[in-house]
């Protein structure tokens, strides 16, 4: 008796994700024509965590007509960049037992575009993605081509961005499966950007792991090699694997959150709060400039 009413909550939980898509989880992301409000936005789409692509939202930023490689080469070509390199474009990424973080080069921008633009060879895969602010410290530049902030998301979040990010990358450049604890909006210059975004009820079904932390080095011979970082205990990590397909009915898995960046050029401000939770299921493949925020806010 008692195993039966087990058997019959477990069913019920397995089948949670299904109901809550079906109830929450638009089958396609809305579009928005103008931007909302501070306060429809924060009502709307931060408080519910609904994705939404939101257009005519950035034309007056300078950096959508600018920012081209040209443009890139003669304002901060020669500026040394912190760059993610890696064997196969995946960093911070589980591989076998460990938790494998990117090789970090400092290179002229210069040279990244380049490699880019198929002018010049480097090992492995390049990915400008430094965090903290890497737009106002590695490239001030850049700064006058865009504003601060987006003052609606500002307002309706309640301060200015904790930092601004400048993101330029191969087409191979992949992020693993993760969480933020920040709301972040995005602005894709060039290229693409693909989100494959989980709603906060998929969470139980995406396991957490120990792996033992460790960091690929480029040898002098341009091999990769990877040295475990022995001063740091294991680390938990988000992991979604071949075996968790069918953990959660009728939901499309995947092993990673992929974003293909297809050489773009990105900007990405930061604006923390203390939620803490997982996006919404749904892909969105945006052309031009873009922003999304962790309810997954797309501007064109």
């Amino acid at each position: 008796m008692a195993e039966a009413a087990l058997d019959a909550v477990r069913r019920e939980l397995r089948e949670f994700p299904v109901a809550a898509r079906e109830l929450s989880v638009p089958l396609a992301v809305p579009y928005l024509d103008e931007p909302p409000t501070p306060l429809h936005f924060y009502r709307d789409w931060v408080c519910p965590n609904r994705p939404c692509i939101i257009r005519n939202a950035l034309q007056h930023w300078p950096a959508l007509q600018k920012w081209s490689f040209p443009y890139l080469r003669a304002t901060v070509g020669s500026t040394e960049v912190s760059v993610a390199v890696t064997p196969d474009g995946y960093a911070d990424a589980v591989r076998g037992d460990r938790f494998v973080m990117p090789a970090e080069r400092h290179l002229p921008l210069s040279c990244v575009l380049d490699v880019l633009e198929g002018r010049a060879q480097h090992p492995g895969v390049l990915y400008v993605q430094k965090q903290c602010s890497n737009l106002s410290i590695e490239l001030p530049q850049l700064l006058p081509d865009l504003e601060p902030h987006v003052p609606w998301a500002s307002e309706a979040l309640g301060k200015m961005p904790d930092a601004v990010n400048f993101w330029l990358g191969e087409a191979a450049a992949v992020t693993s499966l993760h969480k933020d604890h920040y709301e972040n909006l995005y602005c894709v210059i060039s290229g693409e950007k693909h989100f494959l975004l989980h709603p906060p009820s998929d969470r139980p079904f995406i396991p957490y792991e120990l792996y033992i932390p460790a960091t690929y080095q480029l040898t002098e011979e341009g091999f990769f090699k990877m040295v475990d970082e022995e001063a740091m205990e294991k680390v938990s990590v988000l992991f979604l694997g071949p075996r968790e397909k069918e953990g959660c009915p009728g939901s499309h898995w995947t092993p990673w959150l992929q974003i293909w960046p297809g050489t773009p050029v990105t900007a990405r401000l930061r604006h923390f709060t203390a939620r803490c939770r997982l996006v919404r299921c749904s892909t969105c493949q945006p052309c031009g400039s873009t922003m999304s925020s962790s309810p997954m806010v797309a501007l064109l």
